[in-house]
């Protein structure tokens, strides 16, 4: 059994920011994300693409907002459970919940914090016959350890920054790298696209564009596709892993299910105040809420998380008096033993 004071469910911007948020209160954090990093979006989809209202930041990449995220957070040691969906919740008879993931995890925390984004992802899988089949046995949606494809042969399929990325990123782990879209222009970074075509002319990548794959082979595990180009006729490559990396789609998933109030797909919660939902202790924060004027940005999801967390210490700590400090002036103490402060002003006469 996890126990944390602040359960956040969803690894986002707006839960990394949350972990920092809480710090200041003394409150610890454990965030549960059903992708295998950090990051939400920002990493999984669009890491090498810039973000332009982040205060302080005239450009960001995503991936780098995730790492200073990550980095900024890091001194109040959050622990992270990925790779698993939150699945259940349980209230507690001292109004606490225990949530456990779809793979059995259990976590136990007074407060619950959705900062789920547009939900939990499921995988845009291609309308390919029999694709289900293969799926752990050949076919994956999602790269979670690159080692796994060490010296073998791998079809990629897709015209986006994972597509790119990951073909990049395996030319120096797999035996054969193969990249298929259905086009010949691709709308990952441009960096990412020249990349490709310089490995494409090394003879490290076999770019294979418009085309499609069409058709699964193997007797229990994949070991052939058929692809189809858009100008020629179908032929077969032989592979040990296709991987289609056409995006996620977000889902609220079994959240929907815990008794929250909904409205279009989001959870309704009190913006007059702290963002709870209509389950005291339990709050939405970020893109998947909703209320009144909402704005999906992600800078609206670091205030709900700001107030949110001054909410949750009330609820933790009731009757406690909370002062609100400047960090500028307090300083900040990690649980890590760290601490960082404002150089003090020196006292000193003048003769």
């Amino acid at each position: 059994m996890i126990k944390t004071d602040i359960l956040i469910i969803g690894a986002g911007p707006t839960g990394l920011f949350t972990v920092f948020e809480a710090g200041l209160l003394k409150l610890k954090c454990h965030l549960i994300d059903a992708l295998p990093q950090p990051g939400g979006q920002c990493s999984e989809i669009y890491p090498k693409k810039p973000i332009y209202d982040i205060p302080g930041f005239p450009e960001i990449l995503a991936g780098d907002l995730t790492r200073n995220l990550l980095e900024q957070g890091k001194q109040f040691e959050p622990g992270f459970t990925l790779g698993e969906r939150a699945e259940t919740i349980e209230k507690q008879d001292d109004g606490s919940f225990i949530v456990t993931t779809n793979k059995g995890t259990q976590h136990h925390a007074p407060i619950v914090a959705i900062a789920g984004g547009l939900g939990s992802f499921e995988p845009r899988k291609p309308a390919i016959d029999g694709i289900a089949d293969y799926e752990d046995n050949g076919v994956e949606y999602i790269i979670k350890d690159p080692e796994f494809y060490r010296d073998k042969k791998v079809v990629i399929s897709g015209g986006g920054d994972s597509a790119l990325d990951w073909s990049i990123f395996l030319t120096d782990v797999a035996s054969e790298v193969t990249l298929i879209h259905r086009r010949n222009e691709f709308r990952g970074a441009l960096d990412s696209v020249e990349k490709v075509g310089e490995l494409t002319k090394e003879g490290k990548i076999k770019l294979i564009t418009p085309a499609e794959v069409k058709e699964l082979h193997g007797d229990g595990k994949i070991q052939a596709v058929t692809i189809a180009p858009k100008d020629g006729e179908a032929f077969q490559i032989e592979t040990d892993h296709f991987i289609p990396l056409f995006g996620l789609s977000p889902k609220l998933g079994p959240i929907a299910n815990w008794g929250l109030e909904i409205e279009k797909n989001a959870i309704k919660v009190d913006n007059s105040l702290n963002y709870q939902t209509n389950i005291p202790g339990i709050f939405a924060i970020g893109d998947v809420n909703t209320y009144p004027e909402k704005l999906k940005l992600i800078l609206c999801g670091f205030h709900e998380a700001t107030l949110m967390c001054q909410a949750a210490y009330r609820i933790i700590n009731p009757g406690k008096r909370l002062v609100l400090k400047y960090t500028t002036v307090s300083g900040i103490d990690g649980f890590d033993g760290s601490r960082k402060e404002a150089p003090k002003a020196v006292v000193q006469a003048i003769n």
